[in-house]
């Protein structure tokens, strides 16, 4: 931005200095040509040998200077005013008609017998008269090119640009004293006719005009092409008026450049009257409509995000006919072949950073920009130097942000109000298209998850014993339900020899697939581990206590288990010969526990840490064994937090003591009518409330009359 700013304000004070230049010349000139036409009605003496060249190269520099005075000012047309334009014009007419009645007037009072000292002061009229219509006419040439080149293409531009080399240099051969055959200059002002006629017809701008507008500007043009009307018949008038004596081609060259300033106007009158442009307007709204149908039915075709994007620039530069392009996609957005496309038209990828550095200096991009003048901004001077229009439009949901769209022209006010409405239009479309779009994947990835989960369900299911431990020493009762699909909780039963049961019972932290596949290794390693040591010296050595057991599987866990999870478990080994059991409880529930002889409920209050939470030999130091003695009658309930923190409906807990209330109330009952009355119970307790974690509930009675230990 550094670099363009010199360069933005060496083009102003250029061209200011180039409008104050040419404007002294043009009033030197004009000086110059109102001494030669005092000199040839013979008002000045001294004069009196002024020669006819002089005259004629006078006006060709005032005419040349006042042309590209105009030339340096701003465009008359700012946005669309046009009607504002066609006011400004019509101003000039009615002075200069004014001037040219009162001309009029005093040319048939001296031809009437006035004093001859009339002739000078017709000469001064005659000056004052030519130099305004001079002034009028490069005002209204550029005026009817501003409205001819309003929103046109590069070629239009360009044989306007040959349509004005011609024209000028036509207009200069009339100055001279030699003209080419008439058959050839005929040919040459048809041929040039024809090119202005179809340069006339290119006026867009009347299509953007109401009802009401359109009449009004019927009206400036009739005044403008009356006024125009009335020079044309007067300079061919005074064309050979004795007493002007002004030379023959400066009158042909101001007759043949009036009426090009009237068939200007008559080309706008006939465009206006007749809505000429419409079909053409139509047929690009017609264009914009099939544009967003085209975004709109995107996603009913599959179509990636890539193509969306693809379609959302091609759209935008076919529709405002841009003459650069590109998108800002955020790398996050992008997936499988979006990440490769072409996201520039007509600008590098080099180019379009640095232009986007100019918009940050600027602070644009946080919300729908345009900017159809970026000359008036100084901190744009480096990107006003190629582009004149910008539109800058965010692709942004309410969640999500898509990216952002950039448009350049090179022509100053090249975005209409409707051509900003239809680019909001695309935007809002391929937002909503992306929205879908993503919706439409996300479906599908659940419908992929669902599927997966269902697997999952059922290799989980198929883990989970269906045929429990049956003895004459106990009985067993279980109930398992995950809060999703697959859970994290896990029993196992494992048969020893001796007459020993190894019961293991476990949660995972965390839900969902993450905590079933962690649930399915912790079964894994239980029944690696539970397999028994060949080299023991007796046959109850073989397998490791629970304490032994849960050191080994934190060992194995340690190496697959993420370092945010971990385990809750505990071991059972029960010894129906010794009538008595062992366990290790590894940071899980406490066991509540039914004691026959003594009529009494309690909870076991043992130590333990979780598995995975100190991931080396340290950990022996956290988990030990608590043995206990066994009677008939007795009742062991096992069960993960899913059943003590289930929530009613005041959000308050289930709870260990309302659990053990159940139990002095059950604990006559069979295995599985005690298992039935608290899960009865906790159903009642949470009717109408959602599962929030994965419930297990092992109920293990000691049957009453146990059987005689055999030698």
């Amino acid at each position: 931005m550094r670099a363009g700013l010199p360069f933005f304000f060496l083009i102003h004070l250029v061209r200011q200095r180039l409008s104050l230049y040419s404007l002294v010349l043009a009033g030197i000139s004009w000086g110059l040509l109102l001494l030669g036409a005092l000199a040839r009605v013979q008002a000045l003496p001294m004069l009196a040998g002024w020669p006819r060249w002089g005259v004629i190269a006078a006006q060709a520099c005032f005419v040349f200077f006042i042309f590209l005075n105009q030339r340096a000012q701003p465009d008359p047309l700012q946005g669309y005013h046009f009607l504002g334009l066609l006011r400004r014009l019509v101003h000039g007419p009615g002075l200069l008609a004014a001037l040219a009645l009162g001309l009029g007037l005093i040319e048939r009072s001296v031809s009437a017998g006035a004093p001859v000292g009339g002739s000078a002061l017709l000469a001064v009229v005659y000056t004052v008269n030519l130099g305004l219509f001079v002034a009028f006419l490069a005002r209204t040439n550029y005026a009817w090119r501003s409205l001819i080149l309003f929103k046109s293409t590069p070629r239009l531009q360009r044989e306007w640009l040959w349509f004005e080399i011609l024209l000028s240099g036509t207009l200069m051969l009339q100055l001279l004293t030699w003209h080419p055959p008439v058959i050839v200059s005929t040919a040459a002002f048809t041929a040039l006719g024809l090119f202005g006629a179809y340069l006339g017809t290119n006026q867009k701008w009347v299509a953007y005009l109401t009802k009401a507008q359109k009449w009004q500007a019927v009206i400036y043009e009739v005044l403008l092409l009356l006024g125009l009307l009335v020079f044309v018949q007067y300079f061919r008038v005074t064309q050979f008026d004795p007493l002007l004596l002004a030379p023959e081609p400066q009158g042909a060259f101001l007759v043949l450049t009036a009426f090009f300033a009237a068939f200007y106007s008559a080309m706008g009158l006939l465009v206006t009257f007749f809505n000429l442009p419409t079909a053409q307007v139509q047929e690009q709204r017609r264009t914009e409509i099939l544009n967003i149908q085209r975004l709109t039915q995107i996603i009913q075709r599959g179509q990636s995000q890539a193509e969306i994007y693809k379609t959302l620039l091609a759209t935008t530069v076919e529709t405002v006919q841009a003459d650069a392009a590109w998108l800002d996609v955020p790398t996050e957005v992008l997936a499988g072949d979006a990440a490769t496309m072409e996201c520039y038209f007509n600008v590098t990828q080099h180019e379009a950073a640095r232009l986007r550095e100019l918009l940050a200096g600027a602070r644009l991009g946080a919300e729908n920009f345009v900017d159809n003048n970026l000359t008036a901004k100084p901190e744009l001077a480096e990107l006003a130097t190629r582009y004149r229009s910008l539109a800058l439009l965010p692709l942004r949901s309410l969640q999500h942000h898509y990216g952002t769209l950039y448009v350049l022209k090179h022509i100053p006010y090249g975005f209409d109000p409707e051509d900003v409405s239809v680019l909001r239009s695309f935007a809002d479309q391929t937002v909503l298209s992306l929205e879908n779009l993503t919706l439409a994947n996300l479906a599908l990835l659940n419908q992929r998850t669902q599927e997966e989960l269902k697997i999952a369900s059922e290799v989980q299911d198929s883990l989970i014993p269906k045929k429990l431990p049956t003895d004459d020493w106990f009985e067993i009762s279980t109930h398992s339900l995950a809060a999703k699909e697959v859970g994290g909780d896990f029993y196992d039963f494992l048969l020893l020899p001796g007459r020993r049961l190894a019961v293991l019972i476990g949660d995972v932290s965390g839900k969902g697939i993450t905590a079933a596949f962690h649930m399915a290794q912790m079964k894994g390693i239980f029944h690696a581990l539970m397999q028994g040591n060949p080299l023991a010296k007796n046959e109850r050595d073989r397998f490791p206590v629970p304490s032994r057991f849960m050191m080994q599987a934190n060992t194995a866990l340690a190496h697959c288990l993420e370092r945010s999870s971990f385990i809750t478990s505990s071991l059972y080994i029960i010894d129906y010969e010794q009538g008595g059991f062992v366990f290790a409880r590894a940071g899980h529930c406490h066991t509540l526990y039914y004691h026959a002889l003594r009529e009494e409920v309690f909870y076991f209050q043992s130590t333990g840490l979780g598995l995975g939470i100190i991931r080396n030999e340290g950990y022996e130091k956290h988990i030990n064994n608590q043995f206990y003695d066994y009677g008939p009658g007795d009742v062991m309930v096992i069960y993960t937090d899913g059943i003590v923190e289930a929530r009613g409906a005041g959000q308050e807990e289930y709870g260990e003591d309302r659990l053990k209330q159940r139990l002095e109330e059950c604990y006559y009952q069979e295995s599985d009518a005690i298992k039935q009355f608290i899960m009865n119970d906790l159903n009642s307790f949470t009717i109408g409330q959602p599962i929030h974690d994965d419930q297990t509930l092992l109920v293990i009675k000691f049957k009453a009359v146990q059987p005689e230990p055999t030698a």
